[in-house]
């Protein structure tokens, strides 16, 4: 494409080799770049207004753990520790490969719409659109459809892992109101205008997901293994492919993958940076699981969070509420561009004012909040998630497209970008692609949403919808001993209920009686109670 000028807002010398126009300011930045040149705006821009590809690369890497760093152990239980590194590592490269394909096709959407003079200064590309404008409407309903509903659902394990973290620094409260308290806090999000405003809060989330994932390292083996720890897992095939579905969770952070590059300086930039920050996130997700399921082993399956079973102390507080942090930026990222869908149903996408684009967000909070209250199942709904939506969302949908925009020689020869050499050029690409949707089709959303599924099924079986607080034990304040002799014999249930989580065998010998501690509580307190927390 030949250079162009666009008045105000376009700088000409800024294009790259795609001939992508970069815009300085749109309608999230509102009237802000106004007094420009004095020292507020520039403190402001440092902090405010990003667009670079490092900050590309925090946004992304930020993104991709945060929440789920605390149940990879709990995925290393069920796996194994060879399958569970194996997996991550696997993972991790068929995310980074399905991320450059959204990078490419975004490219390629992006130059096509320009050559056709269409200005985007006061609109944010999102991957329906991108659908919409390379394959037609059915892709885009299908993209559309998967991608709000994975965002929404990923939206509601960041409020439920933030109830559940909190209750491990102050239990007076339960989780659901904690989760009140927390869906209250995140709706603030909304006066957040766009991913160009996240720069310093991605900086700070890594941090703190850094400072998380080495305390769990360091804590778990300065503990030591537990007296009798055992390594069991993988013990079924359902717990296999449910611990399976939690990594291919963790590296399908790239649902925003669109928007970020749209907030970029120079989109072109993006190719690698998603398996840049996937390395990095490497480095912080293999030594954490690695060492939890050292030192814990079994102990983990009934213990979803990781933090739980680490002493408490002012370094686990601190990694408490630096995660709660975390997991509060992470919402914004999640729910950004369901707000950017919404604003845009309204038509106030374009709308300068960002106290009305605040408050005409405020009803896709409200779903979310009530969602993290009905399954508040920290750990299985992530692999439900991963199976069901992860799965065609940054994976199939992707990898399939790609192949069908560019099946043609003539768009092939007219193509943006190229297949990188390495890969085998289109050829690669194609076979490449053909895998990923075979595998992730058949493993991930096959057996892997069997298995997640099930153990979601049975989660929900054991603990109810609106579970007051899941994998709570029972406070030890409330219990008398003035209850009958009778009461001291275990529930006959109570094997059936706890195999029903699908965690451990049956159990082979009769428990022993409870201690007169634990009289007091119904039977459904027992239950809670063998589950951990």
């Amino acid at each position: 494409m030949a250079s162009e000028t666009v008045a105000g807002s376009v700088l000409a010398d800024e294009k790259g080799p795609s001939g992508l126009r970069r815009y300085q300011s749109g309608p999230e930045e509102e009237e802000e770049h106004a007094g420009e040149g004095g020292g507020k705006s520039r403190l402001s821009g440092l902090l405010w207004h990003g667009g670079s590809a490092y900050d590309a690369w925090f946004s992304c890497a930020s993104n991709q753990v945060a929440q789920v760093l605390l149940t990879l152990p709990y995925s290393f239980a069920q796996l194994g520790m060879v399958s569970g590194i194996l997996f991550q590592l696997f993972y991790g490269l068929l995310g980074s490969w399905t991320a450059y394909l959204i990078s490419i096709l975004y490219l390629e959407y992006r130059t096509r719409r320009e050559k056709d003079k269409v200005d985007f200064r006061n609109h944010v590309i999102q991957w329906f659109e991108v659908l919409d404008g390379l394959l037609g409407r059915h892709w885009r309903n299908v993209g559309l459809a998967f991608n709000c509903t994975f965002l929404l659902f990923g939206s509601v394990i960041q409020l439920i892992g933030c109830a559940s973290n909190i209750y491990y620094v102050n239990d007076h409260l339960d989780k659901r109101t904690w989760t009140y308290i927390f869906g209250a806090c995140c709706a603030t999000t909304v006066f957040i205008p766009s991913f160009h405003n996240y720069r310093v809060w991605s900086f700070l989330g890594l941090l703190m997901t850094t400072y998380t994932a080495w305390y769990i390292a360091v804590a778990s083996l300065t503990h030591g293994q537990v007296e009798g720890v055992k390594h069991s897992g993988p013990t079924t095939i359902m717990l296999y492919f449910t611990g399976a579905t939690n990594i291919l969770y963790t590296f399908g952070g790239h649902a925003v993958t669109v928007e970020v590059m749209h907030a970029m300086w120079r989109p072109q930039k993006f190719k690698a940076i998603y398996l840049l920050a996937t390395l990095y996130v490497l480095t912080l997700t293999l030594p954490s699981a690695s060492a939890a399921y050292w030192a814990f082993g079994d102990q983990l399956l009934t213990h979803s969070n990781a933090l739980s079973l680490l002493p408490r102390d002012a370094w686990r507080d601190a990694a408490v509420v630096l995660m709660l942090i975390h997991q509060f930026i992470t919402f914004g990222f999640a729910c950004t561009p369901l707000y950017f869908v919404w604003e845009k149903l309204i038509g106030l996408h374009d709308c300068r004012s960002l106290c009305k684009r605040a408050a005409a967000r405020l009803p896709v909070v409200v779903p979310i909040w009530f969602l993290a209250i009905i399954f508040p199942l920290f750990g299985p709904i992530n692999s439900a998630v991963g199976s069901l939506l992860v799965s065609f969302t940054v994976y199939i949908i992707p990898a399939m497209a790609h192949m069908c925009t560019f099946r043609s020689p003539q768009s092939r020869e007219n193509a943006v970008e190229r297949p990188p050499k390495f890969a085998g050029g289109w050829t690669g690409a194609y076979v490449i692609n053909s895998f990923v949707v075979a595998w992730v089709l058949v493993v991930g959303f096959g057996f892997g949403g069997w298995a997640s599924i099930t153990n979601f099924v049975q989660q929900v079986n054991t603990f109810g919808l609106f579970a007051k607080c899941y994998q709570c034990p029972p406070h030890p304040s409330v219990a008398s001993p003035l209850l009958p002799p009778s009461s001291m014999a275990p529930s006959p249930s109570m094997p059936f209920i706890f195999n029903m989580t699908g965690m451990l065998a049956p159990m082979s010998a009769p428990s022993p009686a409870p201690a007169p501690l634990h009289f007091a509580f119904p039977h459904h307190h027992h239950r809670h109670h063998r589950h951990g927390l």
